[in-house]
């Protein structure tokens, strides 16, 4: 029986206890595994950039294999900075956000007000009555069908590969969170201003000393990589075939995490500089698992070895996916809107 057959079987009361008692043996930090992931992650990211901005003075083409590799280790500071702001990394909380803040400055990322906008990504995912906070925008069908022109041409721009995977990473990250938002509390809007005011310290410094050009490549070829590694990661583990949405009592929160959430099965290398996040599925069903744990938990576990797993070679696949429909419960591409729409264009006029 798959896993989504089995989930549907279980009463939902005792579904949510037995997988939530699953995972809760994996959800313990480990001071000595955390402060090692700090270590091997921060440690090469900074040689990385200082390799980099050496080699610069040579030729610029010599800093660009450091850049790159900088920009994978940003990925994996990004994860931790993800699981401070989750409350797995660290037992206290004042280690916590002392770490977010730091690695969120290294990621361009203002922690306290990242962290409680993606928290509404985990508490609604895959909720029809609750999207537009921390998600991707994902229409349905019917509501494209219904949407006007405009509306129409603004969400074909929004899920264009272009905008979606590089001016949006850009606009997101560069400037939108560079200001404070109305829902931002206290906490949020100070942590807005201090990480604003370190990076233009930083990116002012680098500057003055080094010259724009530099930084520009160095960093941009960096940042840039890790951003778009982090766009794809999180595309792709939301938006595949027969990725689960549901709305009002229908929604089901474990369900959301494992009909929900891929499994993206990526090269070891690649999982290691990504933090373990393909295991999205143990992520969702509870995010206090710490990233260092969410590969045991899914091993030793046998109901969580159907979920759906995708590879490196699906995600070509699952970018051409843009619209849900909520009759067959699957993503449809352009093109299959397209016929969609012809097919009843020819029962229009034969009726």
């Amino acid at each position: 029986m798959t896993i989504k057959g089995w989930v549907h079987t279980m009463t939902t009361n005792a579904k949510d206890i037995n997988l939530q008692k699953t995972v809760k043996p994996y959800c313990k930090a480990d001071a000595k595994k955390s402060w090692g992931q700090v270590v091997n992650t921060l440690v090469p990211l900074f040689l990385c950039y200082i390799a980099a901005f050496t080699l610069y003075d040579f030729h610029w083409a010599l800093s660009l294999p450091f850049s790159l590799v900088a920009g994978l280790l940003t990925t994996r500071t990004f994860i931790i900075m993800h699981d401070c702001g989750h409350g797995s990394f660290f037992k206290e909380r004042k280690k916590r956000d002392i770490l977010g803040v730091i690695t969120g400055i290294l990621t361009f990322t203002p922690y306290h007000q990242w962290t409680r906008e993606h928290a509404a990504h985990h508490q609604h995912s895959g909720d029809l009555d609750h999207r537009g906070r921390g998600d991707v925008w994902t229409m349905t069908l019917a509501e494209y069908e219904e949407a006007n022109w405009l509306d129409r041409l603004k969400y074909y721009l929004y899920r264009h590969p272009l905008i979606t995977f590089g001016i949006g990473p850009i606009f997101l990250f560069q400037f939108r969170h560079r200001f404070t938002l109305k829902t931002d509390r206290a906490i949020e809007k100070r942590n807005v201003y201090f990480t604003n005011v370190v990076l233009a310290a930083i990116l002012g410094g680098l500057i003055y000393t080094m010259g724009w050009a530099k930084v520009l490549i160095v960093l941009g070829s960096a940042v840039g990589t890790a951003q778009l590694l982090g766009c794809l990661l999180f595309y792709v583990q939301h938006q595949y075939d027969e990725v689960y949405w549901s709305k009002g009592k229908a929604w089901d929160y474990n369900t959301a995490a494992l009909e929900g959430c891929s499994y993206l099965e990526l090269p070891k290398v690649l999982q290691w500089f990504t933090g373990n996040i393909g295991f999205h599925h143990i992520h969702h069903l509870n995010h206090k698992v710490p990233n260092y744990n969410l590969e045991q938990c899914h091993k030793e576990n046998g109901v969580f070895h159907n979920v759906v797993t995708l590879t490196m070679k699906d995600v070509f696949h699952c970018i051409n996916l843009k619209i849900y429909d909520e009759k067959s419960g699957r993503m449809m591409t352009w093109s299959q809107v397209k016929s969609y729409e012809k097919a009843l264009q020819a029962q229009s006029s034969a009726a």
